[in-house]
């Protein structure tokens, strides 16, 4: 029942992360996601996976708040609780599968594989993929934070 409850959880942190105006609501979701899937991982008894997704999420988060707070607009109108319930709502939704649907999951993935091990193996490429959209950001976010500083002298 708790995977049910962290899926769930996750699901629904990701669509507010996506669907919120505010970027401080929107990082402060997405931070739920990470938490929830670190969670998952520590589960599924891929202890360093989830200290690395953590750590990963932490980074990400910190670059996340500093850029938002420094180079968002801050919006006019207020997020509509209406908005936001139907954003949990439909993400509640999506997260029936995950709730209604339980599969049992080996503790194998092959013959002799290990479920930390595939998920090193397996994801090596996802990784290096994770680490480049993250140095993206910052880069990206050091660009705008000094043509914003050259603008303003």
């Amino acid at each position: 029942m708790i995977l049910e409850i962290l899926s769930a959880g996750l699901i629904i942190s990701a669509c507010l992360a996506i669907f919120l105006d505010e970027a401080v609501y929107s990082v402060s979701a997405l931070a739920g996601a990470f938490f929830f899937t670190s969670f998952l991982y520590v589960l599924s008894d891929a202890i360093f996976v989830a200290i690395f997704q953590f750590a990963v999420g932490v980074g990400t988060l910190a670059i996340l708040f500093l850029s938002g707070e420094m180079l968002s607009e801050k919006p006019n109108k207020k997020t509509s609780l209406g908005k936001s319930l139907m954003v949990v709502t439909v993400g509640a939704i999506l997260s029936f599968p995950a709730i209604f649907l339980s599969f049992s999951s080996p503790a194998t993935i092959g013959s002799d594989i290990q479920f930390g091990e595939a998920l090193w193996n397996l994801r090596a490429v996802d990784v290096v993929l994770q680490g480049l959209v993250i140095m993206t950001v910052t880069l990206g976010t050091a660009i705008i934070l000094y043509q914003k500083k050259k603008g303003e002298k």
